[in-house]
C-alpha cells in the first residue's frame, strides 16, 4: 500500500503569489504612474499611453520572472466559456540574431481577435471581422502555470468594431457604474457624505460532479453533451443522506489540495469544501469579491477544476444535470452591496425595525424582484438548468423573496400599521448537553427551498446554473436594484418632509410588492398554486424565457441605465434561441449515434446468445425454458421499441435542423425532439436492467457516481 504524500506550505505565503495585485504595483511601479492608475481604477479617469507603457513593462517584467513567454487577452464572449489568443513577448529579431521582449502599453490596453467567429446575434457579419478586447484594469492580470508553460493572462471586455458589447464584462461593469451612481444618491439623503464608491460584491458557490476519466471516456454522452442521455439508476443513490458533508475520500481529498492551491495562487480566495447531496457532487465556495472580479474568478475556479482533474485521472462534469435521479449542481450566487468605507447596505443590524436605510434598501429590492421577476428568471436560464429547477431539488421557476421571520415581521408591522415598534430576537439554544455550550439562535431559519433568500446580509440567488457564467445574473441583479433606488431617490429628493416621505416609500413598496415574499416551502405544489393567485410568472423553460430580454420593459430598463442598448438584446435573444436549438441538436445527434451504433448491436447481440442458449437447452433435454423466452419476448418487445423511438428521432432531429435559426426551431427541438429523446431513453433504460451487464456497452450510473 503507497503512502500518502503530504506537501505542507503556508497558504498566506502562496496566495497571490501569480496576481499583478495591488501590493506588486505597488513595489514595481513608480509612484506617479502608481497613483494615475489607482485614479483611473477608483474614479474611473481614463488612462492615457504613456502611463499605460510604464506598466506595461513592468507587468511583463514581472512576468517573465515567473517563467511567461506569452501573454493573451483573456476575455468573456457569449459562449459561456473564456476565450484567449496568445502572442509571445518577442519582438522582431536584431541583426546578431538575438531577441528582444518587450510588451507595449498599447498591446496591454488593446488586442484584436477576430469578432465574427463568436455569437453577435447578428451584429456580426463573417465578412466583418474587427472586434476588440480592452483592459479591464480592475480586475488585476495574472500568470497562469500549466502545460503550456506560462502566460500573462489580462482581463479584458470584448465589443464589436462599432461598440456593441459582445461579452459578458462590458455590462456587466456598465450595471456597476449604474448601481454606485444610484446607491450613493441614497446615502446622501440619510446624510452620508464620507462614502465614495458603492460596489456589489458577490460570493458565488460552485457545485460540480467528480467521476473517473477512464470510465468518463467510455461515456459518449457525457463526451459530446456533459450529461447522460441514458442512464439507469443504481440499487441506491442520495436516499440515505450519506454523502452531504460526509467524509471526503483521499483521491478527492487530493484533488481538492491541488485545486485549493492552484486558486489561491491565482488569488481566488477558495474557502469551504465539502461534499454535496448526490454521490459523487461536491462544492467549493470562496470568499466575498467585487462583483467583476467575482465573475473573473469563478471562471478561473471552474477553469481550475476540469485541468486539475485531468491531473488526478478524473473528470469534473459541471453540467447541471449529469444523473437522472439524483440531484444536479447550481450555483448560488451570494450578492450584497457595500461602500468603500466598508457599509454594508444589507446589513440590518440587531433592530432592523429602526434601521430605516435598511428598510428602504429591502423594500427597494423587493420592489425591483417583484417588477422584473422574468428578467431574473432569464437571467439564471440555460438548456441543463431545465432539468433542475423546480424539480424538487433546486428552488423552483417561480421567482420569490425569502425574508424570514424576523424581516417578515418587521414588513407586516409596516403594512398594518405604517411603522415598525420591535423586531423578534434570536433566543438561546440549549442543547441539553452539559458539555456543550448553550449559544444564541439567529432571529431567523434559513430556508433552502427559496430562489431569492435574505441570509442574514446578504442576498443568495439560487436559481444559477453550475456551468454558467455569474455576470448576465449580476447585471440584472445591479441594474434592477439601480432603478429601484433611481425612483425611490426621485421622489425622497423632491420630499418637504424627508422622515415622512421615507417612511410611507418604504410602507408603500412593502404593500405594494409583499406578493413576492414567501417564507414557505418553495417545492409544494401548493405554493404553485399559490404563486399563480399571487399572479407570479412561472417561466418553466429556458424558451419561455428568453422573451423578457428584449421586452418594452426591459429594453428601457437597460437603455435608461446604458448597460444594454435595444440592440444588444435583441441579438442577445438570437443567441439564447440559437444556443437552445443547437444544444438539443448535439444531444439527439448524440443519442441517435449511441443508440445506433452502441446499443441496438448490444442487444441484438445478448438476444441471439438468449436465443441460441434456449435453443441448445431445449436441444438437449425437454427442460422449461420459459425464462429464456420470455427474457427474450421481452427484449424483443423493447427492441423494437427503441428502434421506433430511434426512427423518430432521426426523422424530427433532421427536420429541426432545416428550419430556420430563432425561436420557432427552438420551439420544435423543446416540444418535440426533446420528447423523441425521452421516448428513446425510456426502453433503453429498462433493457440496462434486463441485459447482461458484460455485454452493455458502457459504464452505468452505479459505475460512475460510486467508483470514483
Amino acid at each position: 500500500m503507497s503512502e500518502v504524500q503530504n506537501e505542507y506550505y503556508n497558504v498566506a505565503d502562496i496566495f497571490g503569489e501569480n496576481v499583478f495585485n495591488d501590493t506588486v504595483m505597488q513595489e514595481r511601479l513608480p509612484k506617479k504612474t502608481y497613483k494615475k492608475l489607482r485614479e483611473v481604477i477608483e474614479e474611473g479617469k481614463e488612462l492615457d499611453l504613456a502611463t499605460a507603457d510604464v506598466i506595461a513593462h513592468e507587468m511583463k517584467e514581472w512576468a517573465i520572472e515567473k517563467g511567461a513567454t506569452h501573454y493573451t487577452h483573456w476575455f468573456q464572449p457569449l459562449t459561456g466559456v473564456t476565450a484567449e489568443k496568445h502572442d509571445s513577448f518577442i519582438s522582431a529579431p536584431m541583426p546578431n540574431g538575438k531577441v528582444l521582449m518587450s510588451f507595449s502599453g498599447k498591446e496591454l490596453i488593446k488586442g484584436e481577435p477576430d469578432a465574427s467567429s463568436f455569437p453577435s446575434g447578428g451584429l456580426r457579419a463573417t465578412f466583418e471581422a474587427r472586434g476588440y478586447t480592452a483592459w479591464d484594469c480592475t480586475s488585476p492580470a495574472f500568470v497562469r502555470q500549466d502545460a503550456a508553460g506560462a502566460t500573462l493572462c489580462i482581463p479584458t471586455a470584448f465589443c464589436s468594431y462599432t461598440g456593441e458589447a459582445l461579452d459578458q464584462k462590458t455590462p456587466l461593469l456598465r450595471s456597476m457604474e449604474a448601481i454606485n451612481e444610484q446607491a450613493l444618491r441614497l446615502l446622501k439623503l440619510f446624510g452620508n457624505t464620507t462614502s465614495k464608491k458603492v460596489t456589489p460584491s458577490v460570493g458565488p458557490e460552485q457545485e460540480y460532479f467528480i467521476v473517473d476519466r477512464e470510465k468518463y471516456l467510455q461515456r459518449k454522452d457525457l463526451i459530446f453533451t456533459g450529461r447522460t442521455l441514458f442512464g439507469a439508476m443504481p440499487p441506491k443513490g442520495q436516499e440515505m443522506d450519506d454523502h452531504y458533508f460526509g467524509a471526503i475520500r483521499e483521491r478527492i481529498a487530493a484533488y481538492m489540495k491541488d485545486v485549493n492551491k492552484e486558486l489561491w495562487k491565482l488569488g481566488v480566495s477558495a474557502k469551504t469544501q465539502h461534499n454535496e447531496v448526490a454521490p459523487a457532487q461536491h462544492e467549493l465556495a470562496p470568499i466575498y469579491a467585487e462583483a467583476n472580479v467575482a465573475v473573473d474568478h469563478n471562471q478561473l475556479v471552474m477553469e481550475t477544476l476540469k485541468k486539475v482533474a485531468g491531473r488526478h485521472g478524473l473528470q469534473c462534469l459541471l453540467h447541471e444535470k449529469p444523473f437522472a435521479g439524483v440531484n444536479g449542481s447550481g450555483k448560488h450566487n451570494n450578492w450584497s452591496i457595500t461602500t468603500d468605507d466598508g457599509i454594508n447596505l444589507l446589513e440590518p443590524g440587531t433592530t432592523p425595525h429602526e434601521n430605516i436605510q435598511f428598510l428602504l434598501v429591502l423594500t427597494c429590492i423587493l420592489k425591483a424582484v417583484d417588477t422584473h421577476a422574468d428578467l431574473l428568471r432569464e437571467s439564471a436560464a440555460d438548456v441543463g438548468n431545465d432539468h433542475r429547477l423546480g424539480a424538487n431539488e433546486a428552488p423552483p421557476a417561480i421567482l420569490s423573496v425569502y425574508l424570514g421571520e424576523q424581516l417578515q415581521d418587521v414588513l407586516t408591522q409596516l403594512i398594518s400599521t405604517g411603522e415598525a415598534t420591535h423586531s423578534l430576537a434570536g433566543t438561546k439554544l440549549e442543547t441539553g448537553v452539559k458539555t456543550l455550550p448553550d449559544f444564541m439562535k439567529d432571529a431567523t431559519d434559513r430556508n433552502r427551498t427559496s430562489p431569492f433568500a435574505f441570509t442574514g446580509n446578504k442576498f443568495e440567488f439560487r436559481m444559477v446554473g453550475s456551468q454558467d457564467s455569474i455576470a448576465q445574473p449580476n447585471i440584472v441583479l445591479n441594474t434592477i436594484v439601480a432603478e429601484a433606488f433611481s425612483e425611490a431617490c426621485d421622489i425622497l429628493e423632491k420630499a418637504d418632509d424627508f422622515d415622512l416621505a421615507v417612511h410611507d416609500l418604504i410602507k408603500k413598496y412593502a404593500t405594494e410588492h409583499q406578493r413576492i415574499v414567501f417564507n414557505g416551502n418553495g417545492y409544494s405544489d401548493e405554493w404553485v398554486a399559490e404563486a399563480e393567485k399571487r399572479g407570479l410568472p412561472n417561466i418553466k423553460s429556458m424558451v419561455d424565457a428568453i422573451p423578457a430580454l428584449a421586452t418594452d420593459k426591459s429594453v428601457a430598463l437597460f437603455e435608461k441605465f446604458g448597460v444594454f442598448t435595444r440592440t444588444e438584446l435583441e441579438s442577445r435573444v438570437e443567441i439564447e434561441y440559437e444556443t437552445y436549438a443547437k444544444e438539443i441538436n448535439i444531444e439527439a445527434k448524440a443519442m441517435i449515434d449511441i443508440a445506433g451504433k452502441q446499443i441496438v448491436p448490444a442487444i441484438i447481440k445478448y438476444t441471439t446468445e438468449l436465443a441460441e442458449s434456449a435453443a441448445a437447452v431445449k436441444s438437449v433435454c425437454d427442460a422449461d425454458i420459459s425464462v429464456q423466452t420470455g427474457l427474450l419476448k421481452e427484449v424483443s418487445t423493447l427492441l423494437a421499441e427503441t428502434k421506433a423511438a430511434l426512427t423518430k428521432l432521426e426523422a424530427d432531429t433532421a427536420k429541426g435542423g432545416a428550419m430556420e435559426e430563432g425561436r420557432d426551431q427552438a420551439v420544435f427541438y423543446r416540444d418535440v425532439v426533446k420528447a423523441d429523446m425521452d421516448a428513446l431513453r425510456a426502453p433503453v433504460d429498462k433493457l440496462e436492467m434486463i441485459v447482461d451487464k458484460d455485454m452493455w456497452p458502457m459504464p452505468s450510473y452505479g459505475d460512475l457516481i460510486f467508483e470514483v
